[in-house]
């Protein structure tokens, strides 16, 4: 295995949970007897002190102009506090620098860097869910896909919200050290193994808005403790007291998905739990998530996640 290096880039108002989170998953590489970690550096520019959005202050390994990315490094750039205003020095830099990098690697608004300096022109990327419609927007040669906690596209790997990061740092370990690795230092971190690139930013609670009223907020909390049960809009509206076509109409309205949609996200979510912590077999998961057939499981994993259940569980299921 060759010695890697993880070059961080630091700037006033960074997100210090961009920085650490995945810095701390590429030191754990260190403890492991027999394998060789990485080395890690940090740089800003000026190699100033920089202060986090939070007002942490942090003190850089050197200064960014010195700083020569090449084989064998993962160039990290996380996000922080900006708009439009971007720190002209560092994106200079990545401009003339960053595509020597073995991989580059954003967290975050961090992918709002990369496209300005031109880095993700033709590739498709992700960040902050409250930033994709700006960098759709400002970046049109960039295409952006806003549901996915992370997307790789060649030696480019662009990340959501912060403990995305984390994610994406944790199935960059997993690549270069093996997946046993990797799942101590989720264990030790105290965070799954890795959720998959695939899986949305938010949860289906978090997706969809919180119903106004109380009858249609407690039909989504019925819902997301009883996947397995009679979910179809009928027995949901006799729930809710409406009749079907008024239940339909109203739950669309206050938050923003249908009913069956709603549903849909819900079960695949608790399956997925199930596949990833515990031992039941795919008949008796489809069962306890309403699907009733291994194979209407399957089309709805294939559908969601792009992949099969058993593909799913070999993956990203705990030992």
């Amino acid at each position: 295995m060759p010695l890697r290096n993880v070059l961080a880039v630091l700037y006033d108002g960074v997100q210090s949970l961009d920085v650490t989170g995945p810095v701390e998953v590429f030191d754990a590489v260190s403890r492991f007897p027999g394998l060789t970690g990485y080395t890690i550096r940090t740089v800003s520019p000026g190699g100033a002190p920089v202060r986090t959005g939070s007002g942490l202050t942090l003190l850089p390994d050197g200064d960014l102009e010195s700083a020569r990315p090449g084989p064998g490094t993962t160039l990290l750039v996380p996000g922080g506090r900006y708009t439009a205003d971007f720190e002209p020095r560092l994106i200079d830099w990545l401009r003339a620098r960053a595509d020597r990098a073995e991989r580059l690697v954003s967290v975050c608004t961090g992918g709002l860097l990369l496209a300005e300096a031109g880095l993700l022109d033709g590739r498709r990327a992700t960040t902050h869910w409250n930033a994709c419609e700006q960098m759709a927007r400002d970046y049109p040669a960039v295409t952006v896909e806003p549901d996915p906690i992370y997307v790789r596209d060649g030696p480019v790997a662009t990340s959501a919200g912060i403990t995305a990061g984390i994610d994406l740092a944790l199935a960059l370990v997993e690549e270069d050290h093996g997946r046993d690795v990797a799942l101590t230092i989720a264990r030790h971190l105290v965070v799954f193994l890795r959720r998959p690139g695939s899986q949305a930013q938010f949860s289906a609670q978090l997706a969809a808005q919180t119903a106004r009223r109380e009858p249609l907020r407690d039909v989504q909390h019925w819902i997301t403790e009883h996947p397995g049960g009679d979910l179809s809009v009928e027995a949901l509206a006799l729930r809710a007291r409406l009749s079907p076509r008024h239940f339909a109409r109203a739950f669309r309205a206050e938050t923003g998905v249908t009913p069956g949609r709603y549903v849909e996200r819900v079960r695949v979510e608790h399956a997925r739990r199930l596949l990833e912590e515990g031992g039941e077999g795919i008949a008796q998961i489809s069962r306890a998530c309403g699907y009733g057939t291994p194979e209407a499981l399957r089309r709805a994993f294939v559908k969601t996640l792009g992949q099969p259940p058993a593909e799913y569980r070999r993956r990203f299921g705990t030992p």
